[in-house]
Protein backbone atom coordinates (compact mmCIF):
# COMPACT_ATOMS: atom_id res chain seq x y z
CA UNK A 1 0.00 0.00 0.00
CA UNK A 2 2.93 1.96 0.84
CA UNK A 3 4.80 1.49 -2.46
CA UNK A 4 1.23 2.38 -3.92
CA UNK A 5 0.73 5.72 -2.92
CA UNK A 6 4.65 6.54 -3.10
CA UNK A 7 4.35 5.86 -6.44
CA UNK A 8 0.96 7.64 -7.03
CA UNK A 9 2.57 10.24 -5.68
CA UNK A 10 5.72 10.39 -7.83
CA UNK A 11 3.48 10.51 -10.78
CA UNK A 12 1.28 13.57 -9.53
CA UNK A 13 4.62 15.54 -9.16
CA UNK A 14 5.55 14.48 -12.74
CA UNK A 15 2.54 15.53 -14.31
CA UNK A 16 2.58 18.57 -11.96
CA UNK A 17 6.29 18.93 -13.67
CA UNK A 18 5.17 18.50 -17.65
CA UNK A 19 2.46 20.92 -16.84
CA UNK A 20 4.34 23.45 -15.09
CA UNK A 21 7.47 23.20 -17.04
CA UNK A 22 6.45 21.39 -20.33
CA UNK A 23 2.76 23.25 -21.12
CA UNK A 24 3.86 26.55 -21.32
CA UNK A 25 6.44 25.51 -23.78
CA UNK A 26 4.30 23.62 -26.08
CA UNK A 27 1.65 26.96 -25.68
CA UNK A 28 4.50 29.21 -26.62
CA UNK A 29 5.72 27.29 -29.72
CA UNK A 30 1.59 26.61 -30.79
CA UNK A 31 -0.08 29.17 -29.79
CA UNK A 32 1.53 31.72 -32.59
CA UNK A 33 0.60 29.12 -35.47
CA UNK A 34 -3.26 28.82 -34.31
CA UNK A 35 -5.99 30.64 -36.03
CA UNK A 36 -7.78 32.86 -33.55
CA UNK A 37 -10.34 30.28 -32.74
CA UNK A 38 -8.43 27.70 -31.95
CA UNK A 39 -6.21 29.88 -29.80
CA UNK A 40 -9.16 30.90 -27.57
CA UNK A 41 -10.14 27.25 -27.44
CA UNK A 42 -7.11 26.53 -25.74
CA UNK A 43 -7.76 28.46 -22.62
CA UNK A 44 -10.78 26.17 -21.65
CA UNK A 45 -8.55 22.84 -22.04
CA UNK A 46 -7.33 23.05 -18.89
CA UNK A 47 -6.66 25.70 -16.19
CA UNK A 48 -2.58 24.74 -17.11
CA UNK A 49 -3.37 25.45 -20.60
CA UNK A 50 -5.16 29.12 -19.36
CA UNK A 51 -2.39 29.95 -17.09
CA UNK A 52 0.37 29.60 -19.79
CA UNK A 53 -1.73 31.42 -22.38
CA UNK A 54 -2.54 34.36 -19.90
CA UNK A 55 0.60 34.45 -18.21
CA UNK A 56 2.79 35.00 -21.17
CA UNK A 57 1.62 37.91 -23.33
CA UNK A 58 3.89 37.76 -25.95
CA UNK A 59 1.22 34.65 -27.10
CA UNK A 60 -1.31 37.34 -27.95
CA UNK A 61 0.41 40.39 -28.91
CA UNK A 62 1.39 39.79 -32.27
CA UNK A 63 -2.03 38.52 -32.61
CA UNK A 64 -3.57 42.37 -31.75
CA UNK A 65 -0.82 44.56 -32.53
CA UNK A 66 -2.80 46.06 -36.05
CA UNK A 67 -6.11 45.62 -34.62
CA UNK A 68 -8.86 47.77 -36.56
CA UNK A 69 -11.95 46.64 -35.53
CA UNK A 70 -13.75 45.19 -32.00
CA UNK A 71 -17.15 44.35 -31.73
CA UNK A 72 -18.36 43.69 -28.13
CA UNK A 73 -21.63 44.27 -29.06
CA UNK A 74 -23.59 43.02 -26.18
CA UNK A 75 -21.23 41.84 -24.29
CA UNK A 76 -23.14 42.34 -20.89
CA UNK A 77 -20.20 41.52 -18.62
CA UNK A 78 -17.48 44.17 -19.95
CA UNK A 79 -17.74 47.29 -17.51
CA UNK A 80 -14.79 49.44 -16.38
CA UNK A 81 -12.48 47.77 -14.99
CA UNK A 82 -11.63 45.78 -18.02
CA UNK A 83 -10.68 48.74 -19.76
CA UNK A 84 -8.90 50.33 -16.65
CA UNK A 85 -7.26 46.96 -16.92
CA UNK A 86 -6.46 47.54 -20.30
CA UNK A 87 -4.70 50.89 -19.84
CA UNK A 88 -2.66 49.64 -16.50
CA UNK A 89 -1.26 46.98 -18.58
CA UNK A 90 -0.01 49.71 -20.88
CA UNK A 91 -1.54 48.29 -23.79
CA UNK A 92 -0.19 49.71 -26.87
CA UNK A 93 -2.53 47.11 -29.30
CA UNK A 94 -5.39 49.71 -30.23
CA UNK A 95 -3.41 52.33 -31.37
CA UNK A 96 -4.66 51.86 -34.84
CA UNK A 97 -8.19 50.54 -33.75
CA UNK A 98 -10.33 52.11 -36.32
CA UNK A 99 -13.73 51.06 -35.02
CA UNK A 100 -15.38 50.18 -31.72
CA UNK A 101 -18.81 48.50 -30.82
CA UNK A 102 -20.01 48.32 -27.62
CA UNK A 103 -23.42 48.38 -28.48
CA UNK A 104 -25.75 47.49 -25.01
CA UNK A 105 -22.82 46.77 -22.35
CA UNK A 106 -25.11 48.42 -20.15
CA UNK A 107 -22.77 48.35 -17.26
CA UNK A 108 -19.81 50.73 -19.06
CA UNK A 109 -19.89 54.68 -17.67
CA UNK A 110 -18.72 57.74 -18.44
CA UNK A 111 -15.51 56.81 -16.69
CA UNK A 112 -15.23 53.32 -18.78
CA UNK A 113 -15.32 55.68 -22.08
CA UNK A 114 -12.69 57.57 -20.48
CA UNK A 115 -10.22 55.10 -20.26
CA UNK A 116 -11.05 53.04 -24.04
CA UNK A 117 -10.94 55.84 -25.78
CA UNK A 118 -7.66 57.08 -24.68
CA UNK A 119 -5.96 53.79 -25.84
CA UNK A 120 -7.52 53.96 -29.70
CA UNK A 121 -6.74 57.53 -30.56
CA UNK A 122 -7.28 56.88 -34.28
CA UNK A 123 -10.79 55.98 -34.19
CA UNK A 124 -13.14 56.36 -36.75
CA UNK A 125 -16.37 55.02 -35.79
CA UNK A 126 -17.67 54.68 -32.38
CA UNK A 127 -21.21 52.79 -31.56
CA UNK A 128 -22.40 53.04 -27.91
CA UNK A 129 -26.18 52.49 -28.77
CA UNK A 130 -28.29 51.46 -25.60
CA UNK A 131 -25.52 52.13 -23.02
CA UNK A 132 -28.56 54.70 -20.93
CA UNK A 133 -26.45 55.85 -18.36
CA UNK A 134 -23.94 57.66 -20.35
CA UNK A 135 -24.16 61.55 -20.15
CA UNK A 136 -22.61 64.01 -21.93
CA UNK A 137 -19.62 63.54 -20.20
CA UNK A 138 -18.97 60.79 -22.55
CA UNK A 139 -18.74 62.98 -25.02
CA UNK A 140 -16.65 65.60 -24.22
CA UNK A 141 -14.12 62.58 -23.44
CA UNK A 142 -14.70 60.73 -27.05
CA UNK A 143 -13.89 64.54 -28.59
CA UNK A 144 -10.83 64.87 -26.32
CA UNK A 145 -9.01 61.34 -26.67
CA UNK A 146 -10.28 60.44 -30.42
CA UNK A 147 -10.11 63.67 -33.16
CA UNK A 148 -10.91 61.55 -36.52
CA UNK A 149 -14.73 60.52 -35.67
CA UNK A 150 -16.56 59.96 -39.03
CA UNK A 151 -19.45 57.36 -37.71
CA UNK A 152 -20.93 58.10 -34.23
CA UNK A 153 -23.64 56.07 -33.06
CA UNK A 154 -25.59 57.82 -29.62
CA UNK A 155 -28.78 55.69 -30.53
CA UNK A 156 -31.29 54.95 -27.12
CA UNK A 157 -28.46 57.42 -25.14
CA UNK A 158 -31.26 58.88 -23.09
CA UNK A 159 -29.20 61.46 -21.10
CA UNK A 160 -26.66 63.15 -23.73
CA UNK A 161 -28.32 66.22 -24.46
CA UNK A 162 -27.59 69.29 -26.39
CA UNK A 163 -24.37 70.57 -24.35
CA UNK A 164 -23.21 67.00 -26.48
CA UNK A 165 -24.65 67.74 -29.29
CA UNK A 166 -22.43 70.95 -29.51
CA UNK A 167 -19.42 69.37 -28.66
CA UNK A 168 -19.84 66.95 -31.64
CA UNK A 169 -20.69 69.81 -33.84
CA UNK A 170 -17.35 71.69 -32.55
CA UNK A 171 -15.48 69.13 -33.22
CA UNK A 172 -16.44 67.26 -35.91
CA UNK A 173 -17.31 68.61 -38.89
CA UNK A 174 -16.25 66.23 -41.05
CA UNK A 175 -18.89 63.49 -39.44
CA UNK A 176 -20.46 61.75 -41.80
CA UNK A 177 -22.65 59.06 -40.24
CA UNK A 178 -24.87 60.30 -36.85
CA UNK A 179 -27.11 57.99 -35.14
CA UNK A 180 -29.34 59.86 -32.63
CA UNK A 181 -32.16 57.41 -31.89
CA UNK A 182 -34.32 58.02 -28.88
CA UNK A 183 -31.66 60.33 -27.36
CA UNK A 184 -35.07 62.17 -25.89
CA UNK A 185 -33.06 65.32 -24.26
CA UNK A 186 -32.20 66.71 -27.60
CA UNK A 187 -33.89 69.98 -28.78
CA UNK A 188 -33.77 72.13 -32.12
CA UNK A 189 -30.73 73.73 -30.72
CA UNK A 190 -28.77 70.67 -30.49
CA UNK A 191 -29.81 69.47 -33.82
CA UNK A 192 -29.32 73.12 -35.19
CA UNK A 193 -25.54 72.83 -34.32
CA UNK A 194 -24.73 69.83 -35.84
CA UNK A 195 -26.59 70.90 -38.90
CA UNK A 196 -24.73 73.84 -39.47
CA UNK A 197 -21.02 72.57 -38.97
CA UNK A 198 -21.02 68.89 -40.13
CA UNK A 199 -22.66 70.00 -43.54
CA UNK A 200 -20.82 66.30 -45.30
CA UNK A 201 -23.02 64.52 -42.85
CA UNK A 202 -24.09 61.07 -45.42
CA UNK A 203 -26.75 59.58 -42.86
CA UNK A 204 -28.67 60.79 -40.20
CA UNK A 205 -31.22 58.53 -38.11
CA UNK A 206 -33.48 60.77 -36.13
CA UNK A 207 -35.47 57.62 -35.60
CA UNK A 208 -38.43 58.13 -32.69
CA UNK A 209 -37.53 61.62 -32.01
CA UNK A 210 -40.62 63.56 -31.79
CA UNK A 211 -39.87 66.77 -30.15
CA UNK A 212 -37.87 68.59 -33.37
CA UNK A 213 -39.92 71.44 -34.94
CA UNK A 214 -40.42 72.05 -38.60
CA UNK A 215 -37.95 75.07 -38.48
CA UNK A 216 -34.84 72.68 -37.90
CA UNK A 217 -36.06 70.07 -40.23
CA UNK A 218 -35.98 72.20 -43.03
CA UNK A 219 -32.13 72.66 -42.47
CA UNK A 220 -31.39 69.25 -43.15
CA UNK A 221 -31.61 70.77 -47.05
CA UNK A 222 -28.38 71.88 -46.63
CA UNK A 223 -26.84 68.80 -46.59
CA UNK A 224 -25.51 67.91 -50.01
CA UNK A 225 -24.13 64.63 -49.65
CA UNK A 226 -26.84 62.96 -47.47
CA UNK A 227 -27.99 59.46 -48.70
CA UNK A 228 -29.73 57.59 -45.92
CA UNK A 229 -32.08 59.87 -44.16
CA UNK A 230 -34.71 58.37 -40.91
CA UNK A 231 -37.05 60.79 -39.95
CA UNK A 232 -39.83 57.84 -38.50
CA UNK A 233 -42.08 59.58 -36.23
CA UNK A 234 -41.12 62.66 -37.23
CA UNK A 235 -44.50 64.34 -35.94
CA UNK A 236 -43.76 68.17 -36.49
CA UNK A 237 -42.27 67.99 -40.26
CA UNK A 238 -44.37 69.48 -42.47
CA UNK A 239 -44.35 69.43 -46.58
CA UNK A 240 -42.28 72.90 -46.27
CA UNK A 241 -39.64 71.12 -44.13
CA UNK A 242 -39.74 67.95 -47.00
CA UNK A 243 -39.95 70.42 -49.78
CA UNK A 244 -36.22 71.67 -48.01
CA UNK A 245 -35.44 68.34 -47.67
CA UNK A 246 -36.03 67.75 -51.87
CA UNK A 247 -32.71 69.81 -52.27
CA UNK A 248 -30.60 66.74 -51.01
CA UNK A 249 -30.53 65.07 -54.27
CA UNK A 250 -28.21 62.35 -53.55
CA UNK A 251 -30.82 60.62 -51.15
CA UNK A 252 -31.42 56.40 -51.41
CA UNK A 253 -33.02 55.93 -48.49
CA UNK A 254 -35.84 58.06 -46.71
CA UNK A 255 -38.20 56.69 -43.95
CA UNK A 256 -40.88 59.03 -43.35
CA UNK A 257 -43.41 56.32 -41.42
CA UNK A 258 -45.48 58.54 -38.85
CA UNK A 259 -44.67 61.70 -40.35
CA UNK A 260 -48.44 62.74 -40.37
CA UNK A 261 -48.81 66.01 -41.16
CA UNK A 262 -47.18 65.36 -44.43
CA UNK A 263 -49.66 65.46 -47.56
CA UNK A 264 -49.16 64.57 -51.31
CA UNK A 265 -47.41 68.41 -51.39
CA UNK A 266 -44.72 66.93 -49.71
CA UNK A 267 -43.84 63.71 -51.31
CA UNK A 268 -44.25 65.22 -54.76
CA UNK A 269 -41.48 67.40 -53.94
CA UNK A 270 -39.57 64.54 -52.97
CA UNK A 271 -40.11 63.00 -55.86
CA UNK A 272 -39.16 65.79 -57.97
CA UNK A 273 -36.61 66.54 -56.10
CA UNK A 274 -34.29 63.37 -54.91
CA UNK A 275 -34.59 61.22 -58.60
CA UNK A 276 -32.06 58.74 -56.86
CA UNK A 277 -34.54 57.22 -54.46
CA UNK A 278 -34.12 53.49 -53.81
CA UNK A 279 -36.19 53.40 -50.68
CA UNK A 280 -39.24 55.38 -49.55
CA UNK A 281 -41.60 54.85 -46.36
CA UNK A 282 -44.50 56.38 -46.31
CA UNK A 283 -46.06 54.33 -43.36
CA UNK A 284 -49.42 55.04 -41.39
CA UNK A 285 -49.44 58.57 -43.60
CA UNK A 286 -53.35 58.79 -43.93
CA UNK A 287 -52.76 62.44 -46.22
CA UNK A 288 -51.26 61.16 -48.92
CA UNK A 289 -53.27 59.74 -51.94
CA UNK A 290 -52.38 58.33 -55.51
CA UNK A 291 -51.18 61.96 -56.73
CA UNK A 292 -47.58 61.17 -54.92
CA UNK A 293 -47.41 57.70 -56.43
CA UNK A 294 -47.69 59.13 -59.57
CA UNK A 295 -45.40 61.45 -59.08
CA UNK A 296 -42.90 58.62 -57.93
CA UNK A 297 -43.62 57.09 -61.22
CA UNK A 298 -42.69 59.98 -62.62
CA UNK A 299 -39.45 60.98 -61.48
CA UNK A 300 -38.13 57.63 -59.74
CA UNK A 301 -39.28 54.41 -61.28
CA UNK A 302 -35.63 54.17 -62.52
CA UNK A 303 -34.60 53.65 -59.14
CA UNK A 304 -37.02 53.02 -56.38
CA UNK A 305 -36.86 49.27 -55.11
CA UNK A 306 -38.84 49.70 -52.05
CA UNK A 307 -41.93 51.56 -51.34
CA UNK A 308 -43.71 51.28 -48.32
CA UNK A 309 -47.81 52.81 -48.19
CA UNK A 310 -48.57 50.57 -45.61
CA UNK A 311 -51.43 52.34 -43.98
CA UNK A 312 -51.86 55.29 -46.15
CA UNK A 313 -55.72 54.34 -47.02
CA UNK A 314 -55.77 57.29 -49.89
CA UNK A 315 -53.84 55.13 -52.29
CA UNK A 316 -55.43 52.65 -53.95
CA UNK A 317 -54.65 48.88 -53.81
CA UNK A 318 -53.22 47.51 -57.45
CA UNK A 319 -52.17 44.30 -58.92
CA UNK A 320 -48.43 43.30 -59.42
CA UNK A 321 -48.89 44.05 -63.09
CA UNK A 322 -49.85 47.97 -62.56
CA UNK A 323 -47.16 48.37 -59.72
CA UNK A 324 -44.25 46.82 -62.46
CA UNK A 325 -45.51 49.40 -65.10
CA UNK A 326 -45.58 52.55 -62.48
CA UNK A 327 -42.35 51.06 -60.68
CA UNK A 328 -40.23 48.27 -63.14
CA UNK A 329 -37.90 47.98 -60.45
CA UNK A 330 -39.84 47.29 -57.39
CA UNK A 331 -38.94 44.16 -55.44
CA UNK A 332 -40.87 45.15 -52.36
CA UNK A 333 -44.13 47.53 -51.85
CA UNK A 334 -46.26 46.94 -49.27
CA UNK A 335 -49.87 48.17 -49.24
CA UNK A 336 -52.45 48.85 -46.50
CA UNK A 337 -54.78 45.88 -46.06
Amino acid sequence: MAAAAAAEAEAAAGDEAWCRETVPRVMELVSPRLPQRDACALLAVSPWCHRALVANPKLWEPRYCHLKIINLEFAQDIDDRHFVRLKEMGCTSLQELELLNINACQKVSDKGIETITSLCPNLRALSIYWIVGLTDLTIRHIVQNCKHIVDLNLSGCKNISDKGMQLVADNYEGLKKLNITRCIKLTDDGLQEVLQKCSSLESLNLYALSSFSDKVYKKIGSLTNLTFLDLCGAQNVTDDGLSCISRCVCLTYLNLSWCVRVTDVGVVAIAQGCRSLQLLSLFGIVGVTDVCLEALSKHCSRSLTTLDVNGCIGIKKRSRDDLIQLFPLLRCFKVHS
